[in-house]
């Protein structure tokens, strides 16, 4: 379990949680239908405190911080060859969203990532863009899966910027997350 406590301290503190302690508890205990291991993850999001149950103490952005650290961390470990994050950008904005589609770029480099999201920072790390709809009609609900262009791309990262009216700077300001996304494929460790 050290190596996998010091992996999680090190993504963790690559997804913005600087000083943050993660410990794994073990316990064995007598066999039974559930398995015989009782694992607990413990953490201190704050210099000074004793770790405590992440269930009791995480917020929902330090949640989805945690849950994309641990899956980084087991993929490395295993041959996992797809990964699906469904909102892993809950309760985070900024920079720290940057940081995390910084990380979904690095997983993506020897995964499959899926990544369905609301925030542009993360939209504008991907390769690939599909835009989920439902429509509903007589018959019941329908989803409908479309594939972006290049052009549909950047207008979907203008939406997730603004609103329902997309001007020039709102394009530009797509284009300009883009390219710095790009940009930061190719430098990201």
């Amino acid at each position: 379990f050290t190596s996998m406590n010091r992996q999680m301290r090190e993504a963790l503190e690559f997804l913005n949680m600087p000083g943050v302690r993660m410990v794994l508890r073990h316990q064995r205990g007598p066999l039974a239908s559930a398995g015989q291991d009782n694992i607990e993850f413990l953490i201190s999001t704050n210099p000074g405190e004793e770790p405590k149950p992440l269930a009791k103490i995480a917020s929902g952005g330090e949640l989805s911080r945690i849950m994309l650290a641990l899956k980084s961390v087991l993929a490395e470990q295993d041959e996992t060859e797809t990964l699906i994050f469904d909102e892993i950008d809950a309760g985070i904005s900024g920079r720290t969203a940057w940081k995390i589609s910084e990380k979904l770029a690095i997983l993506g480099r020897a995964h499959q990532v899926i990544c369905i999201t609301h925030l542009p920072q993360i939209a504008a790390m991907a390769d690939q863009h599909f835009v989920i709809e439902k429509q509903q009609d007589k018959n019941g609900t329908q989803t409908k899966l479309t594939a972006l262009s290049k052009d549909g791309m950047l207008s979907e990262i203008a939406r997730l910027l603004g609103s329902d009216k997309i001007t020039d700077a709102v394009m530009q300001n797509a284009g300009e997350l883009k390219a710095m996304a790009d940009e930061a494929k190719k430098t990201a460790k």
